[in-house]
């Protein structure tokens, strides 16, 4: 059985892991959205196009933060977009969630794991360019079947309040998002 696997920003500073159900239930999917791009571009990583950003999405209840939860910070590239949390000591973009802690979800940046390959197989590729044509993604079944699956299991249960990103109490975000001007949008979209 696959056992948890620890993760940290790049400096190190934020650090922590997922449980061995969070690895085992999580789909590890390859993004080629251009916000995905301009939060890369945003946090100062190298321009991953044409490769997309590599992603883990899991329950955000598997997730446990060991040191550094005060360096969490998001920022939202548009007003309904997700938020985009990352690591304010070295800007290493982390993960992504939806708004509300009510729909758990998260997908976390593939990168910051100790052991990448230990997520195994890329399962969906979303927002494939196709030339010509609007963007595809194969493997969404199974990309959509995991996020329900998830959402599901953490509602019922109850688990779906235990996240390191927002408060149990308010259910706000444990950092206010930085909404994005408009300039600054533009300057990271090409």
């Amino acid at each position: 059985m696959v056992g948890s696997l620890a993760f940290s920003c790049n400096c190190g500073t934020l650090r922590g892991e997922v449980s061995a159900a969070g690895v085992k239930t999580g789909t590890r999917v390859v993004c080629y959205c251009a916000d995905c791009r301009a939060n890369e571009l945003y946090h100062g990583q190298p321009d991953p196009a044409p490769d997309p950003v590599d992603l883990f999405q899991l329950s955000p209840d598997t997730i446990t933060i060991t040191q550094g939860a005060e360096q969490l910070k998001a920022i939202r590239l548009g007003r309904r977009g997700p938020l985009r949390w990352y690591a304010a000591c070295c800007g290493t973009p982390f993960a992504n969630t939806l708004a509300k802690p009510g729909l758990p979800f998260a997908g976390m940046r593939s990168d910051v794991f100790e052991d990448k390959s230990a997520l195994g197989k890329i399962r969906a590729k979303a927002f494939l360019p196709v030339p010509g044509k609007q963007s595809r993604t194969n493997g969404g079944g199974v990309m959509a079947w995991g996020i329900l699956s998830r959402m599901i299991t953490a509602r019922l249960s109850g688990r779906w309040k235990e996240t390191p990103f927002f408060d149990a109490e308010t259910g706000k975000p444990v950092a206010e998002p930085e909404l994005l001007s408009k300039a600054q949008r533009a300057a990271l979209y090409p």
